[in-house]
């Protein structure tokens, strides 16, 4: 076995061999001005009281941004999302340029054609290694259950395979 500490492009291909959903995490920066990035850092927490989670890492242009946001946005992508989950994940480039979105509560940025969205409070972070956890209550949140997520898997997009009806 590889020792993570030695080698951590092994230890990122290995924790890559768990397949995650892609989100697109918005909030608005103390300007006014809409922010977001993509990831799969996505974790339910908690159902009474409804809490989740994601994770920024520390040397995130929009780290300050985020922990002083009251509210985020948490867009789950749909599979015929990709172009979205690049756009978020390119740096530097304004992301909502030519991208319809409507404010959020706290005026986080609601994403269309998303799986679900979740509309979430600030409840805490913690700093953790080279990330930081941010930890929210949800305030709101809506679903489209006709719509596949967009998966990522082994350093690249994936699909869900069809249901088998047997």
């Amino acid at each position: 076995m590889t020792l993570p500490q030695h080698d951590s492009r092994a230890l990122r291909n290995a924790l890559g061999r768990f397949a995650t959903g892609v989100c697109v995490v918005t909030a608005i920066d103390p300007d006014g001005h809409p922010i977001g990035l993509t990831v799969n850092s996505f974790s339910a927490v908690s159902l009474d009281p409804a809490l989740v989670l994601w994770c920024l890492d520390n040397s995130s242009h929009n780290l300050a941004a985020f922990s002083k946001a009251s509210h985020h946005a948490i867009n789950i992508l749909a599979d015929s999302q990709h172009d979205i989950s690049n756009r978020f994940a390119t740096w530097p480039a304004d992301r909502f340029v030519g991208l319809a979105w409507h404010a959020g509560l706290g005026g986080a940025p609601v994403l269309p054609g998303c799986c679900a969205t979740f509309e979430v409070a600030n409840e805490t972070a913690q700093v953790a290694g080279d990330h930081t956890i941010y930890i929210g209550r949800i305030e709101r949140f809506g679903e489209r259950v006709d719509l596949a997520p967009l998966l990522f898997h082994a350093g690249a997009y994936a699909a869900l395979a069809p249901a088998d009806d047997d």
